[in-house]
């Protein structure tokens, strides 16, 4: 059987959907309060995207893999480019930073929260009720007073139950759900949401923020009680709309199913690219029209085709297989490190 045949372009295709809106998702977070289209299209893109992108990660890492090629795919990436927006920062934006390994810099919390997913999912999966547990998790966290973003922790526990999702997926049951009668009810169901989020004032005095799973229910102007509540419904949304679009998705090869795979490449530099661009410039604050939006909407998907070339993809794929062993630097003697001193400073 030929791979074309392996394949499973459903997937594929929802990919490159989800980087598309990954990529505007971030490009209009400046000026999506400049307008009603913005304003919606913000909310409908952060209500399902990095659920759905996350599930389809859970589907795929049904195997578990040693803690030395985790360390390899993941955490060697995250340090790299850890370097490069550092550098960025200091050299080109002149943005005030450090190297704050722990803190991860702009979308790098992906790459470090799928460490923590796959290296704990065989063990979280082992305890009875695990996923009624990872969402009270998910909803307890808010609670904290955490400062900041360490280690990703508030995002890698409000997605945890999405993840764990997909490793539990049977791909089976969405080819039987994918009927025409399904696909109506997706079709009226993300109609209906997208004409609450226009005609709902609620949506104008609410962040939508409280859908990035990385800000306690103080920081977001909510109670105890009513961020829980809100958590809630932003679960039961993220997996209705993640479902109702996968319904919706061709599962046959089209003219984009390549970006699907080569998503990972565009999610890493398409970060550099925004950075660089908020940085050195206030152009993407300045979006008001409806022509101007669509302009930078029309950027983001020409963004996503320059950085799905092959040449991206080979050198991510590069950079995930450098030998963790190439880090290690063997114990000699009791003076090895005074006399190598540079190697560690």
């Amino acid at each position: 059987m030929s791979s074309s045949k392996q394949r499973d372009y459903l997937f594929d295709n929802y990919k490159a959907f989800l980087i598309v809106l990954v990529v505007i998702g971030h490009f209009i977070e400046k000026s999506y309060d400049n307008n009603l289209f913005l304003t919606t299209l913000k909310w409908l893109i952060v209500s399902f995207h990095m659920p759905a992108f996350i599930f389809i990660s859970g589907y795929f890492s049904k195997r578990k893999l040693p803690f030395r090629v985790l360390i390899q795919k993941l955490v060697i990436p995250y340090l790299i480019f850890e370097l490069l927006y550092y550098f960025l920062y200091v050299m080109i934006i002149h943005k005030p930073t450090g190297l704050y390994l722990m803190y991860p810099k702009f979308s790098l919390w992906y790459l470090q929260a799928l460490f923590f997913w796959r290296l704990l999912t065989p063990y979280v999966k082992k305890i009875p009720h695990y996923m009624i547990i990872t969402i009270a998790a998910g909803l307890l966290i808010g609670c904290s007073t955490m400062s900041g973003n360490l280690l990703s922790i508030p995002r890698t526990l409000v997605f945890f139950p999405f993840f764990l999702a997909g490793t539990d997926f049977d791909r089976e049951k969405l080819t039987l759900l994918r009927t025409r009668r399904n696909r109506i009810v997706a079709v009226i169901l993300i109609a209906a949401f997208t004409v609450f989020l226009i005609l709902n004032p609620y949506c104008r005095t609410v962040s939508p923020k409280v859908f990035y799973g990385r800000y306690n229910y103080h920081f977001l102007g909510q109670t105890v009680t009513e961020g829980i509540l809100c958590r809630c419904i932003c679960y039961l949304i993220g997996f209705v709309m993640a479902l109702a679009v996968a319904l919706l998705i061709s599962g046959k090869k089209t003219c984009y199913s390549y970006i699907g795979t080569r998503t990972m490449a565009i999610y890493l530099f398409h970060g550099l690219v925004y950075s660089t661009i908020k940085g050195c410039s206030g152009i993407l604050s300045d979006v008001h029209s409806p022509a101007e939006s669509m302009l930078l909407i029309l950027f983001c998907v020409i963004l996503v085709g320059i950085l799905s070339i092959p040449q991206l993809s080979t050198m991510t794929a590069a950079i995930s297989n450098i030998n963790p062993s190439l880090f290690y630097v063997p114990y000699q003697d009791p003076f090895y490190y005074s006399r190598y001193w540079w190697v560690f400073h």
